[in-house]
């Protein structure tokens, strides 16, 4: 049991009891020099005023502790210290807390609670936080998890820092987060804040963090999503299987058709089926948040991974593509296999998405999957239609559901552009090329996974194919396995001699 919080026991203490493992917390705070700044009576007075209240040297407690077994490093604010501002102390134990972490590879829990710079300590306090950022982004640069825990308020120069660069961001319900404090507001602008908007609840919604919880159940989401982030398997990877059944091939009427009802399993019906360890994410963490894109943490057998994808959309949007984008940088940054799932009958077509940048969203997604130096895997799960499927294919390795495929446009579309009429959709369809089967002849694709009559059999087919997959990439030297991607889509649709991609 964690220890129960106790009246006037400081607020960042008593997330810590929350959350580490008892009996594991070693602090790392060590007496910081006193800035060399020129301080009034005042200032000292409030200094020990905080002091004396809260039992705390300064705003943020640092150190070391398990949770569920896992040694993580932590930093918590403490608000009643003086609002957890951010001065010279307090920014100099934030960066040397980091540093360690980094050195000794720990993952970083942080949890600020302030209202930003400290104000009594003027310009140098605010640049504290350009140090404060640097350290962090050194810490994901060494490969190493960054979680942040926003609590009730975090405001100012500590949410535009540290508060924001998470790999995964949670915020405490009902918690007051936003850049302008709302007293600082009412005093610039003469009116109140519009309500509601610096809400957690409304951050969420709006693409901003991943999730809103409770302190006690952030360490299991925690130890969860490290699970994940810090890429260990779990066990021996397996031989994936061979390829289909030629006999099995059916038209490609047939596969659109199927590919279309309402009853097709998608992808958070895979996740719910065939993965393990799920920790969703939500939106860009600028500000978008796409409903048709699925972004998670997973597991697929033994191996961790990044997933994203669509979950049977109609309209993929720019937002949706900047999210895709957010989690192409996690894998990248912490080495994690991405694995991209695309069922989706086409990118939106609207003034919103023209104006939002669509075509460049799509180019970027290209750009950053050919170039991800992480493992990459890509599924064919249904409808693979337009930019917006293209956006999510160039992986290391391509599997395609049976009923799966892809093309220029959707059907009618293709048809509409060459005959003016949507009549010959399937015709122009079995031209092209779009069905699994022809796309594995054209090496597009190098597996078709069989779908079956039954929707839990075939997830737990493709599965374990996934984890397969995931696993064999892991083990593949990383130079070659980046010079084979390029080759791959530098090459497709030539005779090459010497051809030999495993299928």
């Amino acid at each position: 049991m964690t220890e129960p919080s106790r009246p006037g026991r400081p607020a960042a203490l008593q997330l810590i009891d929350a959350v580490v493992d008892p009996g594991t917390w070693r602090g790392w705070d060590e007496p910081v020099p006193e800035p060399a700044l020129p301080q009034d009576a005042a200032y000292r007075a409030d200094l020990e005023k905080a002091r004396a209240r809260t039992g705390l040297d300064e705003s943020v407690v640092t150190g070391e502790g398990r949770i569920r077994g896992r040694r993580v490093a932590v930093v918590a604010g403490e608000f009643r210290f003086l609002g957890g501002s951010i001065g010279v102390a307090a920014g100099e134990r934030l960066v040397r807390a980091v540093e360690r972490a980094t050195r000794e590879r720990l993952p970083l829990l942080a949890s600020p609670a302030s209202g930003g710079t400290r104000m009594q300590e003027g310009t140098i306090a605010f640049l504290q936080m350009v140090k404060v950022a640097a350290a962090i982004t050194d810490h994901k640069a060494a490969r190493l998890p960054y979680l942040v825990y926003l609590r009730h308020p975090t405001t100012g120069g500590v949410l535009a820092s540290w508060g924001s660069l998470g790999h995964l961001t949670a915020a405490e319900p009902g918690a007051l987060i936003g850049f302008l404090g709302p007293r600082v507001h009412q005093a610039l602008y003469g009116e109140e804040f519009p309500p509601g908007v610096q809400i957690a609840e409304n951050l969420l919604a709006n693409g901003i963090v991943d999730a809103v919880l409770p302190a006690e159940q952030l360490a299991g989401v925690a130890a969860r999503a490290l699970h994940v982030l810090c890429g260990e398997s779990t066990g021996e990877a397996a031989v994936p299987g061979p390829c289909p059944d030629p006999a099995l091939e059916v038209s490609t009427e047939e596969s659109i058709r199927r590919s279309r009802r309402p009853e097709r399993p998608g992808l958070r019906d895979l996740l719910a089926v065939a993965a393990t360890e799920v920790t969703p994410l939500s939106g860009t963490g600028a500000g978008e948040r796409d409903p048709g894109l699925v972004l998670a943490l997973a597991r697929f057998g033994p191996t961790p991974c990044v997933v994203l994808g669509h979950d049977r959309t109609n309209s993929i949007q720019p937002g949706g593509l900047r999210e895709a984008r957010r989690g192409m940088r996690i894998a990248a940054e912490l080495d994690l296999p991405l694995l991209t799932v695309v069922d989706t009958a086409g990118a939106a077509l609207s003034k919103e998405a023209e104006e939002g940048g669509l075509a460049g969203e799509i180019a970027r997604s290209l750009a950053d999957m050919v170039s991800l130096p992480a493992p990459t895997l890509c599924l064919l799960l249904g409808q693979g239609a337009g930019g917006g499927a293209l956006a999510l294919l160039p992986a290391d390795r391509v599997l395609a559901a049976r009923h799966a495929w892809l093309s220029p446009l959707p059907p009618e579309g293709a048809s509409a552009i060459l005959y003016r009429t949507t009549e010959r959709a399937y015709e122009v369809a079995d031209r092209q090329g779009v069905r699994s089967a022809d796309l594995l002849a054209h090496h597009i694709v190098d597996r078709v996974i069989e779908e079956g009559d039954h929707a839990a059999a075939f997830l737990a087919s493709l599965g374990d194919a996934l984890g397969a997959e995931l696993a064999a990439l892991r083990t593949q030297d990383p130079a070659a396995r980046m010079t084979g991607r390029r080759a791959r889509y530098r090459n497709l649709g030539l005779s090459v001699p010497g051809d030999t991609m495993n299928t």
